[in-house]
């Protein structure tokens, strides 16, 4: 197992430094976006731009390099920025990471900010949503599953079927428009968006039913039809049949192999789907105003700030990488055939 998690570490790291350098070659490629504000916000970010390694500065002009980004002149001195080669750059950014940890600043949503502080504001929302509805989703989604799978072609199965299909079809951001228009503006029982600090306790956590509400719909109809189908395979095995022949219940036989049987495939599913919450909802924050991630994310492409939505990108891209990881290392775990196919 060591050899294993070793390889798959190994090439979640590789995968995460070749998409974020491409990334980063990308971005830059686009036009260089400059702050909006006055001269007196303008010289801080060129100079910072300086120091981190993106642009030159000269106290004179050098057309070789193109037209300058931005000049003034401080006394009797001119000052002349001009980007730097996209490959320069490049090195600067990975100089930056590694020895100070810096991942730029932003240049509209507040000038002059490490993208780092941005994210590290939004991430405790994006949590807080998407552990409540992971909490609330996972135990739902398996016991209706296991409801369904128990009452296989009966009514209750055929109830389950049908409403699961009908909410796996319809987009969170649909279920999110309903329930902000009915519950919040129709009733008036719940918040029409993200409640601030400001607010007392038990109208943020009113804030929490409808994003959370709209999140686990999904989940919970995932859940439900993965465990009814594992369920269902189990059950009609000829080791339950033998195990029914042998004396065993059909609840005795149910708890003690069907379930534990069936848990296999779907554990790996839950530990991936915990691991990956982070990931958010970026339509969901931006519909609900929450102040998270994904919000973020679209605010930073609609305003072009490149160095904000390089550093998200990074964040989403690295859950997504620890949740596939996680994935694998709980099937080499939960499955001995796969270590042991892995010796081979």
């Amino acid at each position: 197992m060591v050899r294993y998690v070793l390889k798959r570490l190994g090439l979640a790291v590789v995968t995460l430094f070749l998409i974020l350098s491409l990334t980063f070659i990308l971005m830059k490629l686009l036009p260089f976006q400059s702050p909006s504000g006055p001269l007196s916000s303008q010289v801080p970010f060129y100079n910072d731009q300086y120091a981190l390694g993106y642009v030159f500065r000269f106290t004179e002009a050098h057309p070789e390099y193109g037209t300058p980004l931005f000049q003034y002149t401080l006394g009797n001195v001119n000052y002349y920025y001009y980007e730097k080669p996209i490959m320069l750059q490049y090195g600067s950014w990975l100089t930056g990471i590694f020895t100070r940890w810096e991942w730029g600043r932003s240049t509209s949503i507040r000038e002059n900010v490490s993208a780092m502080t941005l994210i590290a504001e939004g991430l405790p929302y994006t949590i807080q949503v998407n552990v409540v509805a992971v909490i609330l989703s996972v135990p739902l989604g398996i016991l209706l599953g296991i409801w369904a799978a128990l009452r296989k072609n009966k009514m209750a199965d055929h109830v389950i079927s049908t409403l699961v299909m009908i909410f796996i079809s319809v987009p969170s951001f649909v279920f999110v428009s309903y329930l902000i228009l009915i519950f919040g503006y129709n009733l008036g029982w719940l918040p029409t968006s993200w409640p601030g600090p400001a607010y007392p306790l038990s109208y943020r956590a009113a804030g929490f039913v409808i994003p959370v509400l709209a999140l686990s719909f999904g989940s919970v109809c995932g859940y439900c039809r993965f465990t009814r189908a594992e369920l269902c395979e189990v059950l009609s095995s000829d080791y339950l049949l033998l195990a029914r022949t042998k004396g065993l219940t059909k609840t005795q036989s149910v708890i003690r192999h069907a379930l534990r049987n069936a848990m296999v495939p779907i554990l790996p599913s839950i530990l991936a789907e915990i691991i990956g919450i982070l990931g958010g909802s970026i339509i969901l924050e931006n519909l609900y105003n929450i102040p998270g991630i994904g919000k973020l994310f679209m605010t930073a492409l609609n305003s072009r700030d490149y160095n904000v939505l390089m550093v998200d990108m990074a964040v989403f891209t690295s859950i997504s990488l620890v949740a596939g990881v996680i994935l694998d290392l709980s099937y080499g775990f939960l499955d001995p055939r796969i270590r042991i196919g892995e010796k081979k």
